[in-house]
């Protein structure tokens, strides 16, 4: 018989906790297959978030550090300058980068900290209740905007990832989805990039994955999907950001 899939060893046998639909287990699979790839198993180091992937090192083969809320990239900060030549990420939710770890995010990409974030981004508050998250869409409905999201009174979403970009810090900065298999390939081979820039010290790298929440959105996994497709993808900016090579 012809093999022709096999579960990365990154990740460990344990079933992954979250809702049906929701793509946080497929971010899992092909982060775990870039480490696998890059033979980074017994060299990484990856930093917890506080929501819906807080057990994340359940999941992986590799070490982890739990950090507070939104405090993941100052922790990873303080692992890689302790311990250089480890590979180190965050891997953290809009909720926790974007509103409560907006400071720890900005300041890490301006001082160019040689470590990766992988940023989850799904318009709202996941774990906590479905509450409006900074980058909840204009009138996108949640617990705490039942009417739908207005500019004039909470503002405008945050597209964290072009923010970053533009910081001189940031080497690396890449905005994906994972909603289609075609996608999910694209999404791969970013997160492969920022995890070689890392390994040549050149800055820091931010890898933004666009995600669904069926639980939250109220809809069902296809509907999910769909949703990501005709509203978060239309607002948020797709592709390489920042690359070394725009520098040149």
């Amino acid at each position: 018989m012809i093999v022709t899939f096999t579960k990365t060893k990154a990740l460990t046998d344990t079933p992954f906790h979250y809702c049906p639909g929701c793509t946080h287990g497929i971010i899992h699979r092909i982060l775990g297959e870039v480490l696998e790839e890059l033979d980074l198993l017994g060299d990484t180091i990856g930093v917890t978030p506080v929501g819906c992937a807080g057990f994340i090192e359940q999941y992986f083969n590799i070490d982890f550090q739990g950090g507070a809320h939104g405090r993941a990239p100052a922790v990873a900060t303080g692992i890689k300058r302790s311990l250089p030549d480890k590979i180190v990420f965050t891997y953290q939710g809009d909720g926790d980068m974007a509103s409560i770890g907006i400071a720890e995010a900005i300041h890490a990409a301006a001082r160019g900290e040689k470590i990766t974030t992988i940023f989850v981004n799904n318009g709202i508050y996941g774990m906590t209740g479905g509450q409006m998250a900074p980058t909840s869409l204009i009138g996108q409905k949640t617990s705490t905007s039942p009417y739908g999201r207005e500019a004039s009174q909470a503002g405008y979403p945050l597209d964290l990832p072009l923010l970053i970009s533009h910081i001189p810090g940031a080497a690396y900065v890449a905005s994906v989805s994972v909603d289609t298999p075609q996608n999910v390939l694209k999404a791969k081979k970013a997160i492969k990039k920022a995890f070689q820039i890392q390994m040549q010290g050149l800055g820091f790298t931010m890898v933004s994955v666009l995600s669904t929440c069926p639980t939250n959105w109220g809809m069902s996994p296809n509907q999910s999907l769909q949703w990501l497709q005709d509203n978060l993808k239309n607002y948020y900016t797709l592709g390489e950001l920042k690359t070394p090579e725009m520098l040149k």
